[in-house]
């Protein structure tokens, strides 16, 4: 389980896309028990009125550190259909994220070709899984000479399966990087929307120790 701190002052402003009917009011008060998107709000309550007391929201995946995924077969970008049982006694990098072509998503899959010598190195598999379809995914790996699997999710049917969240209360498709280990068994959960590269380092860093 991760967890994320966001001060009281910040909440209003994320929210109000979503919940225009609170925005009158300038008191809002949750069950401690209300989820927005897959995202526990662990806090009873919050003011609009900015407070030292900071506002804490938990995610749960259902894929998490010590357990073991469900298989998933998806079209890769040459249209061929990969499984993840397919790697079975590798470790394998599944790393998914929110769009072909958007500037974060770019940045992280380029870091990963750069350091694609490195997974080679410590016998692992990179796959890259988001909603685009094959075609945009072939596109993606040509612009920018990508050497590792990218799968299409349309659907986000695998994403759901795993219990990836999503960021700003689901209106962004969650940045999740998972370690499978050569016995099938999760051993790193990994999310950062904002520094995609971050994702290969504590990745590497993980598979080194392997």
């Amino acid at each position: 389980m991760a967890s994320l701190t966001v001060p009281n002052h910040y909440l209003p402003t994320l929210l109000c896309s979503h919940t225009p009917n609170y925005t009158s009011s300038p008191n809002l008060t949750l069950p401690s028990n209300s989820q927005f998107f897959g995202l526990k709000l662990s806090h009873s309550s919050f003011s609009s009125t900015p407070s030292s007391s900071p506002f804490k929201i938990s995610i749960f995946a259902k894929v998490n550190k010590g357990s073991k995924p469900p298989n998933f077969t998806l079209k890769d970008q040459t249209g061929k259909n990969v499984s993840l049982s397919n790697f079975k006694g590798k470790p394998i990098v599944v790393y998914f994220y929110p769009a072909d072509e958007t500037p974060g998503c770019t940045k992280q899959a380029c870091a990963f070709r750069d350091s694609y010598e490195k997974f080679k190195k410590a016998g692992a598999v990179v796959i890259g899984i988001s909603g685009d379809d094959p075609s945009s995914h072939k596109a993606f790996a040509s612009k920018y000479r990508l050497p590792f699997t990218l799968l299409s999710d349309e659907g986000n049917k695998v994403r759901k399966e795993w219990g990836v969240p999503g960021d700003f209360f689901g209106a962004l498709p969650g940045r999740e990087t998972y370690v499978i280990d050569k016995n099938g068994v999760v051993q790193l959960v990994y999310n950062n929307q904002f520094q995609p590269e971050k994702h290969i380092d504590e990745t590497l860093k993980l598979l080194q120790s392997l």
